[in-house]
């Protein structure tokens, strides 16, 4: 039974061995805008272990892509050779095996192994990567086809959606200033405080490609994971900031409908 989704983004800066020498963002009102995102993002995924410990990893990719529980990936080519898995076992057979950890897994991948790590060893996870251009029609499926197996497993799963806004929201950031970039990311953030579905499935493939803004599929398959349901989800907004110019949102959505938790 489908109980819980959590939201997060993909920065490695989340990984405090990634952080080097990165310094306050003049847009933070926080004096390390890492740790004060790392928190939410551990609060968040703390809930989502809370409630079970089976899990469905949702990212975007530059192509349809599926990452096992068996896989074992490293940070290596971000700075730092930190090891992570989607199941402590995998991890722990990697650590006999040298070169066994894959320094080309995706980051959805990576920051899910990461955080699974430090949150709930116990919990095995399996990644789903949309392709970046899927169509927004497309993405609803996936996601009503993820609820529909999710809901009828035997035991409560749960949804890790790993996922970024628009990188454009400033001149320091990663795709600089484009002027569109804050209506677009201000209604995302909107949406996603709503649980807001039908907001999500508006957002524009084309637009949100040129914005930068990177998680458009996963937040769309994350719309069609709870479109079906005849009420919004609850949603407990974590953070919701563009310290470096990038869109990060962090909560945690529960179904509202009867057999949801409430």
């Amino acid at each position: 039974m489908f109980s819980i989704a959590a939201l997060v983004p993909s920065p490695p800066i989340l990984v405090p061995e990634l952080c080097g020498a990165v310094v306050r963002a003049a847009e933070s009102d926080s004096d390390d805008a890492p740790a004060v995102l790392r928190a939410a993002a551990l609060a968040a995924v703390g809930a989502l272990a809370a409630t079970t410990r089976h899990w469905t990893v949702v990212g975007v990719g530059a192509a349809a892509q599926a990452v096992g529980s068996d896989a074992v990936g490293t940070f290596r080519g971000f700075g730092a050779n930190v090891q992570v898995g989607l199941s402590e076992d995998a991890l722990s057979r990697s650590r006999h095996t040298p070169g066994a950890a894959d320094p080309q897994q995706p980051l959805p991948a990576l920051i899910a192994g990461w955080l699974r790590g430090q949150v709930a060893p116990e919990a095995v996870a399996a990644t789903t990567l949309v392709a970046a251009d899927t169509p927004a029609d497309e993405c609803a499926r996936i996601g009503a086809q993820l609820r529909t197996a999710l809901d009828d497993a035997p035991q409560r799963a749960g949804v890790l959606v790993v996922a970024d806004g628009a990188a454009t929201l400033t001149r320091k950031a990663p795709g600089y200033l484009d002027e569109r970039a804050v209506d677009v990311q201000r209604e995302l953030d909107r949406a996603l405080a709503e649980g807001d579905t039908a907001g999500l499935l508006a957002l524009d493939p084309a637009l949100c490609a040129e914005l930068g803004l990177s998680g458009r599929a996963a937040y769309q398959v994350l719309a069609g994971l709870f479109a079906a349901d005849p009420i919004a989800p609850s949603v407990e907004t974590l953070y919701s900031d563009a310290p470096f110019g990038v869109g990060y949102h962090v909560s945690v959505w529960r179904p509202s409908a009867p057999g949801g938790d409430r």
